[in-house]
Formats: structure tokens, sequence, C-alpha cells
């Protein structure tokens, strides 16, 4: 869907709306979604469907082309040489890929379901900076992973203190933010609440929404999932069983 900017209540459908299956016309459970402006589409997460797609913007497109296929893919991110970076939670592990490449190359994980440092366990959503340096949510492991440009083995830097609301704690972490000055921002779904680490603070995190129970009041949440800010600083909360997308002015 897309929403201009301070209309509320009329989406327009710019991918699917033909219900759900496998047709190229259809998707089926939607994890990620990013805009490639190179080409003006959109490269979507067709979790169900275990598929990769791109999807023209263009007006009067009307199906998908397949990137990807058999992978169970979560997130998404590009870098800035055009690169794809895909999560896999079957394989428990992050693949970057070059557009129109099929296998892609090994990033993060890829060692088996666990906890050590290189592995993960159910990779959800990713980051990446300019330098390659890739963040993922580990979500059944509670933390955040960065794992460095060629490395081996990631770098806890928030959370792997096991499930918890502690603010040295995640309970299933989901969308992560970095910003240009490695602070970074996380959905902590299960403590409703969205969390930001600042660089070189790896023991607790700070509290900036939520945190005040699950519930539909302006100052709560019900399973935050994905996190994007604007250019003016803006913070957009897709607060996901309470269906709606929520934003901050954040200081």
């Amino acid at each position: 869907m897309q929403w201009k900017n301070g209309d509320t209540t009329n989406g327009q459908v710019v991918a699917g709306g033909k219900g759900q299956g496998n047709g190229s016309h259809q998707l089926y459970w939607l994890t990620d979604v990013l805009i490639d402006k190179e080409t003006d589409s959109l490269i979507i997460c067709d979790q169900m469907n275990r598929r990769v797609v791109r999807w023209s913007r263009r007006s009067g497109t009307t199906q998908g082309e397949i990137l990807i296929e058999g992978i169970d893919c979560y997130g998404l991110a590009m870098d800035e040489q055009r690169y794809l970076y895909v999560s896999d939670i079957g394989k428990h592990e992050v693949r970057r890929y070059q557009l129109g490449e099929k296998n892609g190359t090994l990033i993060a994980g890829g060692n088996g379901k666990g906890n050590d440092t290189n592995q993960l366990n159910y990779p959800r959503y990713l980051v990446v900076d300019r330098q390659q340096t890739v963040y993922v949510s580990d979500n059944y492991n509670h933390r955040v992973m960065k794992w460095n440009k060629d490395a081996k083995e990631g770098i806890v830097v928030a959370g792997g203190q096991g499930q918890g609301n502690a603010l040295t704690q995640l309970y299933y972490p989901e969308g992560i933010f970095v910003d240009t000055l490695g602070t970074f921002y996380v959905a902590d779904s299960l403590n409703h609440r969205v969390m930001r680490w600042t660089q070189g603070d790896k023991k607790q995190g700070t509290v900036i929404v939520g945190g005040n129970g699950s519930g539909t009041g302006p100052n709560q949440f019900n399973g935050p999932r994905g996190l994007s800010f604007d250019r003016h600083g803006n913070l957009y909360v897709a607060d996901m069983d309470n269906n709606r997308v929520q934003r901050f002015s954040i200081e």
C-alpha cells in the first residue's frame, strides 16, 4: 500500500491485492519491502511463497518479477552498490546478492541454528551501512548482532542476556534502524517498546517510546514490528497487532 503524507484514509494498492496465492500477480504474507530508486520499483519479501519479487512502481503494473526463489526470506536491505541482502529464517543466515544472481554470498550465520557468535536463530530484519557492516535482529536469541564485512562471526551489540524486560534485555527483537552516528533503534516486540542504543554502550539501552505494556493508547504498542525515520527525524513504527502505523517526534 502507498499512503500519501497527511492522507490517513485513502491508501493505494501498488503490489498484489488479488488475494493470497503464488501467481505472478499475487503475494502471500509479506514481511519486508524496500524501494529501489534506480529502477523505481519495490523489492518485496513474499515470505509464504518463499521468494523475493520486484514490482515496478509505474502505473499499470499488474504483476511482479521473481528475483530469488526457494528461500525462507524475512528481511531485506540494500547497500550503496545496490547489493541486496536477505535474511533466511530456514537456514539461519544472511546472504548478499547482486541483482539477477540466484545463489548469493554468505554474509552472516550459516552455521546452523544456535546462539554462538557465528550463529543466528531466526534472523529477521537487516540494516547495512556504508562499510557493508550488517546489523541483524537475531529474533529467537533476543539480541542484535553486528557483522563486519568479511567477518566469520558477529558481535552482540544489544541484548543477548536472555529474554526479559530489563534495559539490558530484548524480547523477540524485530525492526532495526541505524543512523549515521552508529546509534541504533530496535523494535522490542514483546516488550511493546522501541529501544535506543548509542555507539559504544553495549550494556543497556534506553526506552524511547512505549514500554507501557500492551495496549492501544498513543504511548503503547501491541507487537511493534517495523521501524523507519524520515529526514526530519520523525520515527515511524508499524504497530502490528494494533493494525496501525504510529509517528513520534524523537528528541
